[in-house]
Formats: structure tokens, sequence, C-alpha cells
């Protein structure tokens, strides 16, 4: 016997295993259809959830649309790789978006080898930018002991 969803409250929709009772709940135009395929994410092979999130991050209300790239991110965790279309969709949506956290976790978990190109520009962005912020805040810190040291000889 198959819980009972509770589309419009989003209650137990995180355990959804059925890609089938998904698509059903999107014909029929339910609400919670983002909360539910981070279930599938969470519960279903990479290949079954994929077109789902795809579809997801399509959706007309926002914070729905929001919980499927918290699914990609997820799918990325789990599996350690996307779909091409999974890829194509976060590219789409560029990292200044909804897709920010879950480009982010892609870059994270997914091996560098197994990124299609814009990711690796991605990652080579972040990698660079993370080492300019580290070194200009070593200087600040620096700067500032040196100021401190100057006070302190003068009182």
């Amino acid at each position: 016997m198959s819980p009972a969803w509770d589309w419009e409250r989003g209650e137990s929709l995180l355990v959804l295993d059925s890609p089938e009772e998904w698509d059903a709940a999107f014909e029929r135009g339910e609400a919670g259809l983002g909360t539910a395929v981070i279930g599938l994410a969470l519960h279903c092979p990479l290949a079954d959830v994929s077109p789902r999130i795809v579809r997801a991050m399509q959706l007309r209300d926002a914070g729905q649309r929001g919980f499927a790239f918290t699914a990609a991110g997820h799918a990325a965790r789990l599996n350690g790789e996307l779909t091409p279309e999974l890829y194509e969709a976060l590219r789409a949506e560029g990292s200044g978006g909804f897709a920010v956290n879950a480009i982010a976790d892609t870059l994270t978990f997914v091996p560098f080898r197994k990124l299609p190109s814009w990711f690796k520009r991605q990652w080579v962005y972040a990698a660079v930018q993370g080492k300019l912020e580290s070194w200009w805040l070593q200087l600040v810190y620096t700067v500032e002991d040196a100021w401190r040291a100057v006070r302190g000889r003068r009182s």
C-alpha cells in the first residue's frame, strides 16, 4: 500500500519514490512537485529522476522551482555525476539564480574529469577566485597585525 501523498501541504513528499506518481501529479497540476522531486532524487536512479527534475525546474511557483534545483544538487552529491540534460539545465539557469547551490554542489561532488566544458571553466574560476580571496585576506590580516604592533609601541 502506498502512502497517501499530501500534495497541497507537501507532507510526506520527501519520501516519494515513484516517478510514475510524480508524472501523474504533474499532469494534474498538483502543488508540491518541487518538494516531491527532491524525494525522487533521494530514492530513485538518476536516469529515472533526471527528466522530472528538468521539468520541475520550469514550474511557475518560484519556491517549487527552487526545490527542483535543490534536487539537482542532491543528485550530484548522491551519484557523483549528472545527466547531460541536467548539466544543460543548470548551465542555462546560470550561476546567478536558483542554480547557484546546485552548481556549487556539482563542482564539489562530481569529479573534474566528468564535468562538461562549461562546468570545468566554472570550477577553474571558483578555484582562482577562492585563492585570490585567500591572498587578499592574508594581506589584510598582516596589515592589521602590523598596525596593532605599531600602535602598541607608541603607548
